[in-house]
């Protein structure tokens, strides 16, 4: 069973940067594949970055150029790097991979 640990959340000023990270246990990635999601208070989930099967790179457009996403299979994980951060970008963010979800990471993003 295939379990996703989420890491690198925490409370930044605007402007500042993140690097979220999501590590398999149980399982070693045998695609590139996956999705990030946030959720912010009061509103739905919504995807910002994935990794398609075929290793094409897609952003939301509110996160577009300030937010790239990445694989480090040496450590069988996933990151998101965040630059340029908004307080409008505070929410907990999720990983999505091998049909699993993280546990989620809050980021905070002080004006």
């Amino acid at each position: 069973q295939v379990q996703l640990v989420e890491s690198g959340g925490g409370l930044v000023q605007a402007g500042g940067s993140l690097r979220l990270s999501c590590r398999a246990s149980g399982r070693q990635f045998t695609t590139n594949a996956v999705a990030w999601y946030r959720q912010a208070p009061g509103k739905e989930r919504e995807e910002v970055a994935e990794i398609t099967h075929e290793g094409k790179k897609n952003y939301a457009d509110s996160i577009l150029g300030r937010f790239t996403n990445g694989t480090d299979n040496a450590r069988n994980s996933r990151w998101l790097q965040m630059n340029g951060l908004r307080p409008e970008d505070t929410g907990v963010y999720y990983c999505f991979a091998l049909l699993s979800w993280g546990q989620g990471t809050q980021v905070t993003v002080s004006s």
